[in-house]
């Protein structure tokens, strides 16, 4: 489902707080700020603090900070998604009652012996991310074996059946940016997880329905995502949600030539500010100046 809307344009910045902001995420939040503010439209800040072994409330308190003092604003409340896992499970259990949903109990080590032994005797497929497509047997375990195990408390992964899901919703595109509609893949993810016995949601899910329980038409991140789309065009579908705009914009990369990382000090903007870099400067960093 395309979105369409004569409503103004909602763009959002939406960072985890697992680390200090860095060039990367200005870049980001500068241009979703001055789309709207060109657009006329709405800007919102959502909070992707699923995972909870990683996020901190020093890093959300910086976020706020570091976004404040590039001069940038958008509507209150921000949404916390750690105070919405109702809305997640809602939508994960209504992907289930289409039969789209499988558990499966091979740990990651598991997973990776067995991709390995597949691997030396001829290959084997990996997703846009470089990690192996799940080749486990969660399928084909009886829904009772199924039922039994989980309640023994074994530790498990809720998958999307991608092939069944993509039978159910026919070929899927997106709309992105400058290059027009483009055909999506989601088959290149293979069965992507949608939640854990101790994580209830996953990227893939909180990111759709956050999207559209928030009113988001334009969706501008960056470009080491734009494959994920897929995943999410899938899952909107199924949901009956409907689709922002894309925009995937260039990433900042490292002197090595690698995506920014929040452990690299020389491009947190609070470190840049604490070494006397202005609002301005950023800015230019960017290459938004």
């Amino acid at each position: 489902m395309q979105m369409s809307t004569g409503s103004p344009p909602v763009f959002r910045f939406a960072p985890s707080p697992n680390g200090y902001l860095h060039l990367g995420h200005a870049l980001s939040a500068f241009i979703n700020f001055d789309s709207a503010r060109k657009t006329g439209g709405r800007m919102l800040l959502r909070i992707e603090d699923i995972d909870v072994s990683r996020c901190r409330p020093e890093y959300e308190a910086a976020i706020y900070e570091d976004l404040a003092w590039l001069g940038l604003t958008w509507e209150q409340p921000v949404r916390r998604q750690s105070e919405h896992i109702s809305d997640y499970t809602a939508a994960l259990d209504q992907v289930d009652a289409l039969g789209l949903v499988y558990p499966s109990f091979e740990s990651r080590g598991e997973i990776d012996k067995l991709v390995a032994a597949r691997e030396a005797s001829g290959g084997w497929p990996r997703d846009p991310d470089g990690a192996p497509l799940y080749p486990g047997a969660g399928k084909s375990i009886a829904p009772a074996e199924r039922k039994r195990r989980m309640e023994a408390g074994e530790p498990y992964a809720l998958r999307l059946d991608m092939a069944a899901a993509l039978e159910h919703v026919g070929p899927l595109n997106w709309r992105e940016g400058e290059e027009g509609s483009i055909l999506a893949d989601p088959a290149a993810w293979g069965d992507v997880v949608l939640a854990r016995k101790d994580a209830p949601t996953s990227y893939h899910l909180s990111v759709v329905v956050d999207d559209a329980l928030q009113g988001v038409t334009h969706v501008a991140r960056g470009r080491d995502l734009y494959p994920a789309t897929s995943v999410h065009r899938v899952l909107q579908e199924l949901l009956g949600l409907p689709a922002p705009f894309y925009r995937h914009h260039r990433l900042i990369l490292d002197s090595d030539g690698r995506k920014l990382s929040k452990s690299n000090r020389s491009t947190a903007i609070r470190e840049l500010r604490g070494s006397g870099a202005t609002p301005s400067d950023i800015r230019r960093m960017t290459g938004l100046v």
